[in-house]
């Protein structure tokens, strides 16, 4: 199958072309007939699966198929301020050769600046959903002429509490008009919001809540206090590229990041502590290769679409599995190959058990030869009571919690 037989707008088509795209990916396929048709859609598909595309390529064919009255006719929400404004650059990227204006509302960036940008008249927003309705409540943004709805990663737009904004937004959109609502899983409070604000919606389900297969997954036991000696010798090795960290604290990313500038190695860090700014150049940093290495949080395991990441690592394992799907579907992104290691100290074994029951296979564990486990651990690295009392709640927790889903 081709772009082409889809009768796209032939600007659209050139910008595919350009853009390399050479066949839609399967949630593409499924996605464009019935968002041309202007069919709501409920859609989920595991991340680099080519989702962006599948929904911004029907919608930009859509918009320019109406006439443009400077106002929005088409709004995606999208649940961090890295994804809505990698949403707005794949739109500039496929709308380039076409009379559609874009802005991005997000947090961390000046109001007044988006202020003029929405007075000057724009076809699509892209926004965070609490920016937006900051912008709705200062009278900035009316959608008397709106279209299209877009609700990306809506889990975890619901996760980080923007259900009542959500609510609020779209109260004040008309009822008749399209919504396409993306997430990666599809839990019943996702199934609820979408009988809400959905008319029929074609369900579309691309291999939910499963990493590529292109993705080669490793774990490497380690004792709590030789992780990080671990994880230096695992970057020594030459086939490490370019590496995406994720621990599970911002003061453990901070810490982490230090420990490796030490070691001389080139690492930037990105957590939900800096700027917008800041966020933006440490990631243009890692994606331009004057950094080999971007430590993060969990912000980064969502929306972020950097190619040729030879390898994650989980320096942490996740607390919850299926953001272990997210986290290293950062790497193989869309028919690509990657490498995912984890590195699991003896407290985070019921936490890997939930891993292995969502993918339904065991991930090989694997030693590093060479590397010296038996070294003792200093007092400092010896877990306080307390610690020790904390780890049982959360392993018996998660245990329990799989235990029950395997019943």
């Amino acid at each position: 199958m081709t772009f082409n037989q889809y009768n796209f707008e032939t600007a659209l088509i050139r910008a595919v072309h350009k853009e390399g795209f050479e066949q839609p990916t399967p949630i593409q396929q499924q996605t464009f007939p019935a968002a041309l048709q202007r069919r709501d859609i409920l859609g989920t598909a595991q991340t680099g699966t080519g989702k962006t595309v599948a929904f911004l390529l029907p919608a930009l064919h859509l918009l320019l198929a109406g006439q443009p009255n400077k106002k929005p006719r088409m709004v995606v929400l999208a649940p961090t301020r890295e994804l809505a404004s990698q949403i707005t650059e794949e739109a500039r990227r496929l709308a380039i050769d076409t009379r559609l204006q874009l802005v991005t509302l997000v947090g961390g960036t000046p109001i007044k600046a988006q202020t003029k940008r929405l007075q000057r008249g724009v076809d699509l927003i892209v926004a965070t959903p609490g920016r937006l309705k900051d912008h709705m409540q200062r009278g900035n943004v009316r959608f008397d002429a709106l279209e299209i709805l877009v609700l990306d990663e809506a889990d975890r737009m619901l996760d980080m509490g923007f259900l009542p904004d959500i609510e609020s937004i779209v109260r004040r959109m008309p009822a008749e008009r399209q919504t396409m609502l993306f997430s990666a899983t599809m839990p019943t409070a996702i199934q609820s919001l979408s009988y809400r604000f959905l008319k029929n919606p074609l369900r579309i389900e691309i291999d939910t809540a499963q990493p590529p297969q292109s993705i080669q997954q490793y774990i490497y036991p380690v004792p709590r206090h030789l992780k990080t000696d671990l994880l230096l010798e695992l970057l020594d090795n030459p086939e490490v590229e370019s590496a995406l960290i994720f621990t599970r604290t911002k003061q453990e990313a901070d810490i982490l990041t230090r420990k490796l500038r030490e070691a001389s190695l080139s690492v930037v860090v990105m957590h939900g502590d800096f700027r917008q700014q800041k966020r933006v150049q440490a990631l243009e940093s890692f994606r331009a290769r004057k950094a080999r290495i971007l430590v993060a949080t969990n912000i980064a395991a969502r929306g972020l679409d950097i190619e040729d990441i030879s390898h994650v690592i989980n320096f942490d394992v996740p607390d919850e599995a299926e953001n272990y799907v997210h986290r290293i579907g950062r790497t193989a992104r869309v028919q690509t190959d990657g490498v995912a290691w984890t590195l699991v100290t003896p407290d985070d074994e019921p936490l890997i058990a939930g891993i292995e029951y969502l993918l339904d296979k065991q991930i090989e564990r694997r030693i590093l030869p060479g590397f010296d486990y038996d070294v003792p651990a200093p007092d400092w690295a010896k877990p306080s009571t307390r610690t020790l009392l904390a780890n049982v709640r959360r392993s018996q927790s998660s245990y329990d919690r799989w235990k029950a889903l395997a019943r």
